[in-house]
C-alpha cells in the first residue's frame, strides 16, 4: 500500500465513512432554531461544524457526503459553561462524564473555594486521562496557603515573608493560563487569613489582567462584612470580582435578596466590576463545620443557633459521613433521635466524631463528612437568578447533592418553563456568552463562524432536572445531543464514548 493509499483510509476512518469523504468531515445541524447564547431569540437555520470549529451559520444546504444530523426543530444553543463547578474528579473517574452531559455543560470552571491543583499537574492529567469536558481553572488561596504554610498550620495570619511565597507562586500560575484567583474564606484553610493577606494576592491576579472569584467568609452571620470585604477588593484592584454560589443562608434573612442586590448595584454604579454566579437549589452542600460560624464547634449555644437558623435539620441530609455510612441519606433530625440527642447535641457530636475519625485516619482520601442543607428559601433563589449580572453554576460534582447532576436542566425547567423568572433567551445567555465573557474566554459561548464548536440541542418543552437528594445521579431529560469541541458526546440520554475535553487557558 503507498503513502496517499494509507492516508485515505485513516482520513475516511476518522470521518466515519466507508469512502473517501469531501467537506473535510463537516456535519451539519440543519432544521433547528439557533440561540446564539447573545440573549437574542432564536432564528430558523442551520449550523455547518468542521473538525472542532463552527464554518457556518444560516439557511445552508447539505453538501454531498456530509454528515446531515436533523434537529427536528428544537434549539441549537453553545455549550453551558459552569462558572462554578467540583466535576473534574467525577469527570476522570466516570468516563461517561453523564453528570456533566446530561444537563448541557461542556466547560467546567474548577480551582473553586480556594482549593486548585497547579496548572503544570492539571495540564498533564488533562493529557494523561482525557475527559468529555472542557476544564478551565482559578488558582486557589487556600492551595497556596497549604502549600507555603504547611497543612496542619493554617489556623492564623500568615506572615509576611510567607505572603511574599504565596504571590510568587501566584504569579507563575496566572502566567500558565490559571483565570485568577479563587478564595474560600469560610473555610477553615483561609478562614484566618486577613484582609490583608487576600488583597495582597488580589493585587497580584489584577496585575496579571485576571479576576477573583471568592467563596465569602460569611454567608450568614457576617454576610455584610463578607460582602464589603469582596467589593472593597473590587474598588482597590479595580478588577472584575465575583460571588460564588450567592445565597442568604440566614433564615431571619430571607426574603432581603432585593436588599443584597441593591447593595451590589450601587457597588457596581461606583465602578466595581462586581458579579454573581447561582445554583437553583434552597440548599448547599458542605461540611458540618461550616455550621459554626466561630469555628467553636463544642458550644451549644452556637449549635443551637445552627439548628434554629441556620439549616433546617428536618429536611437536611447527611450526603457522606465517612465514621458511620449508615448516617448517609438520613436527615440530621432522624440520626438525632436515633442517637437519642437533641438536634444541636448531634450537630456536636457529628463534628467531634468526623474530627476524631480524621485524627486517626489521616492517610483517607475524599471528604469525610458532608450534609445537604436546607438553608435557603425559593424567592430569594429566584431573585439572584433574575439578577442581570448573575450566571448560572452548579458548584457541584458526582456526589449526593442533585445540583451536580441537575442545576442548568433545573433552571431550564422549573425558573424559565415552569416559574417564567427569566426568558429562555436569558437563561442560555447566563449560561454561555455572559458567562464566557465573566471568565475572559473568547472563543466559546456564543454560535458564530470561528468559534468552538461547544453545542448543545435541546427540547425546551421538556427539558428538567430529576436528581434529588436520595436519587442524585437521575438523569435530566430534554437534552437532546451535545458536542464537545464538534464531537458528539451525549445522546438520548447516553455517552458516545468520546473524550474531547481540552484544558482551556486563560
Amino acid at each position: 500500500m503507498n503513502l496517499k493509499s494509507a492516508l485515505l483510509i485513516v482520513i475516511a476512518s476518522l470521518c466515519l465513512h466507508r469512502t473517501v469523504i469531501a467537506q473535510n468531515c463537516s456535519t451539519l445541524i440543519t432544521n433547528v432554531r439557533v440561540m446564539d447564547g447573545t440573549g437574542s431569540p432564536a432564528v430558523r437555520g442551520s449550523v455547518r461544524i468542521k473538525g472542532d470549529i463552527i464554518v457556518e451559520v444560516g439557511y445552508l444546504k447539505a453538501k454531498p457526503n456530509e454528515k446531515l444530523i436533523d434537529g427536528k426543530g428544537l434549539v441549537l444553543a453553545p455549550g453551558f459553561i459552569d462558572a462554578h463547578s467540583h466535576h473534574l474528579g467525577d469527570l476522570q473517574k466516570n468516563s461517561s462524564g453523564l453528570s456533566t452531559s446530561n444537563q448541557g455543560i461542556t466547560t467546567v470552571v474548577i480551582g473553586q473555594d480556594g482549593e486548585s491543583y497547579p496548572m503544570d499537574s492539571l495540564e498533564k492529567d488533562m493529557k494523561e486521562k482525557r475527559i468529555v469536558a472542557n476544564v478551565a481553572t482559578y488558582t486557589g488561596h487556600s492551595s497556596l496557603r497549604e502549600e507555603i504554610m504547611g497543612e496542619k498550620n493554617l489556623f492564623r495570619n500568615a506572615t509576611q515573608a510567607e505572603i511574599n511565597k504565596m504571590k510568587n507562586i501566584l504569579s507563575k500560575e496566572l502566567a500558565k493560563g490559571s483565570l485568577g484567583l479563587s478564595t474560600g474564606l469560610e473555610y477553615e484553610q483561609a478562614f484566618y487569613s486577613n484582609r490583608d493577606e487576600v488583597l495582597q494576592l488580589a493585587k497580584v491576579a489584577a496585575a496579571a489582567n485576571t479576576r477573583y472569584i471568592s467563596h465569602i467568609r460569611s454567608e450568614d452571620i457576617t454576610m455584610a462584612d463578607a460582602l464589603d470585604e469582596i467589593i472593597q477588593i473590587g474598588k482597590i484592584t479595580k478588577m472584575p470580582v465575583q460571588i460564588s454560589h450567592i445565597k442568604l443562608a440566614k433564615q431571619s434573612d430571607w426574603n432581603t435578596a432585593s436588599s443584597i442586590l441593591t447593595q451590589l448595584e450601587k457597588a457596581r454604579a461606583e465602578g466595581v466590576q462586581i458579579t454573581a454566579d447561582v445554583y437553583p437549589y434552597t440548599f448547599w452542600n458542605s461540611t458540618l463545620r461550616v455550621l459554626f460560624p466561630a469555628r467553636d464547634y463544642t458550644n451549644m449555644a452556637s449549635a443551637q443557633l445552627a439548628v434554629t437558623q441556620l439549616f433546617d435539620p428536618s429536611q437536611s441530609y447527611i450526603v457522606q459521613y465517612a465514621p458511620n455510612p449508615t448516617y448517609v441519606g438520613k436527615t440530621l433530625s432522624a440520626i438525632a433521635v436515633e442517637r437519642k440527642e437533641s438536634d444541636a447535641q448531634a450537630l456536636m457530636s457529628l463534628v467531634a466524631i468526623a474530627a476524631d475519625f480524621k485524627e486517626k485516619h489521616p492517610g483517607y482520601k475524599g471528604s469525610i463528612e458532608a450534609i445537604a442543607a436546607k438553608s435557603m428559601n425559593e424567592s430569594d433563589v429566584a431573585k439572584f437568578i433574575a439578577w442581570p449580572y448573575s450566571v448560572i453554576c452548579s458548584d457541584g460534582n458526582g456526589g449526593g447533592h442533585p445540583r451536580g447532576y441537575g442545576s442548568f436542566t433545573r433552571v431550564l425547567g422549573k425558573y424559565v418553563r415552569e416559574d417564567k423568572v427569566i426568558s429562555l433567551e436569558n437563561a442560555v445567555h447566563k449560561m454561555t456568552a455572559q458567562t464566557a465573557e465573566y471568565l475572559g474566554i473568547k472563543d466559546r459561548g456564543i454560535i458564530a463562524v470561528g468559534k468552538k464548536a461547544d453545542l448543545v440541542l435541546l427540547n425546551p418543552e421538556t427539558v428538567i432536572d430529576h436528581a434529588a437528594i436520595l436519587n442524585s445521579h437521575a438523569l435530566s431529560t430534554g437534552i437532546e445531543m451535545l458536542w464537545v469541541n464538534g464531537q458528539l458526546v451525549y445522546a438520548q440520554q447516553k455517552a458516545t464514548g468520546k473524550k474531547p475535553g481540552v484544558l482551556i487557558k486563560r
